[in-house]
């Protein structure tokens, strides 16, 4: 039986502005590249492992290849935090995190899932060490579970890899520019000498922080909406794509007085579906590649996706860490109207855009010379 078993959460981090400065931590910070992927601790009895999910789900299932690579790679007895991630080549040999891709890796067909595991690998990339045969470690400073966690880790080339480290704050600062053309979502920092401390945020990530100009196409109720009381939930947002509206994400996170204020500003711009850009989307059922608002996927079975669409005359300026593909990763913050702006000219071309960067430099197995940065 493992020293640390399930359910266990995850040690999480907060939000700072710019790479800390290790002289202020007791012990120092030991810095890491920011994973876009699933978070997920690994427990390993022999041939028996298990996957858990940030909320503690199990993941097992949908990723046979990445439990049997770690049968094979990975210490007879231990307990890992760590994240899976799926990569693409599609220009022969510079890999990307694709996140999208990993989410099309749950699926409840055990048919689907085996012919993805295939089609759209996934790995797994490990960065802390809670267990090792019959000790918990979970209480030691992370200098030393790093420690240990090189040790039982070395040689890893793949699907299962050991994250790489600095304490050189400068070096951390070049991974935050450079690691990004690879999918990565920024900087990790882990004081050296504190224990694992799971569902605290005792560690630091820095993130990639941007602005745009986009289009307000529209806006969704909020859950405690009222017929009374009617209060926006969210703004649908959209940049031009040439003459085509492109919807590119939503924009929450308002007080209910914000909400109601809002909602009330925006009715002069209601408009028919069949007077909107997104009017031709209507009839969809399903998801799309452009994911349009109101369709479903697996992800968003039984909720409400409706939409009021509003003419798209206003634009505002707002928050994004990065992109998905065309749209923005995670919900944009609202920053400003901009009335100065015309929406015609809000399209992607202000978005700045990461040089593309080798993930298998980041994972350390390729010599390949850095790149930089272009806007």
């Amino acid at each position: 039986m493992l020293p640390v078993t399930p359910p266990v959460r995850p040690m999480l981090a907060k939000s700072v502005k710019g790479i800390p400065d290790p002289a202020k931590f007791p012990g120092g910070l030991s810095f890491e590249p920011k994973w876009d992927g699933f978070r997920c601790l690994v427990f390993k009895d022999g041939d028996d492992v298990e996957l858990a999910s940030r909320n503690t789900k199990p993941l097992t299932r949908y990723f046979p290849e990445v439990v049997a690579a770690m049968r094979a790679q990975l210490p007879d007895k231990c307990v890992l935090d760590g994240e899976l991630f799926v990569a693409l080549t599609p220009d022969g040999g510079r890999g990307r995190l694709e996140f999208e891709v990993l989410q099309e890796r749950i699926h409840p067909a055990a048919s689907r899932i085996n012919l993805l595991a295939e089609q759209t690998p996934a790995s797994f990339v490990a960065f802390d060490l809670l267990a090792l045969g019959d000790e918990d470690l979970m209480a030691r400073p992370f200098a030393e579970r790093r420690a240990a966690l090189e040790e039982a880790l070395a040689g890893l080339d793949g699907p299962c890899y050991l994250t790489r480290t600095t304490d050189d704050p400068a070096e951390a600062e070049q991974w935050f520019d450079q690691f990004e053309g690879a999918g990565l979502d920024g900087v990790v920092a882990k004081p050296l000498a504190a224990p694992y401390q799971p569902n605290v945020r005792s560690m630091l990530k820095i993130k990639h922080a941007r602005t745009a100009d986009v289009v307000l196409a529209g806006y969704r109720l909020h859950k405690t909406s009222t017929e009374e009381r009617p209060l926006l939930g969210s703004m649908l947002l959209g940049l031009y794509d040439g003459d085509r509206l492109q919807h590119v994400g939503v924009a929450a996170s308002f007080t209910d007085k914000r909400r109601a204020e809002l909602y009330d500003e925006l009715q002069p711009l209601v408009c028919p579906i069949e007077e909107h850009p997104w009017g031709e989307w209507k009839e969809w059922a399903i998801a799309n590649p452009d994911r349009v608002p109101g369709t479903q996927s697996r992800w968003s079975a039984g909720k409400d996706l409706s939409f009021t669409p509003l003419r798209p005359e206003r634009v505002l300026e707002v928050g994004y860490e990065h992109m998905e593909g065309r749209r923005f990763r995670h919900t944009a913050q609202f920053k400003r109207w901009r009335p100065d702006r015309d929406p015609e000219s809000c399209g992607y071309e202000q978005l700045e855009e990461p040089v593309s960067y080798d993930l298998t430099r980041v994972l350390g197995v390729s010599d390949e010379p850095a790149s930089g940065r272009r806007r």
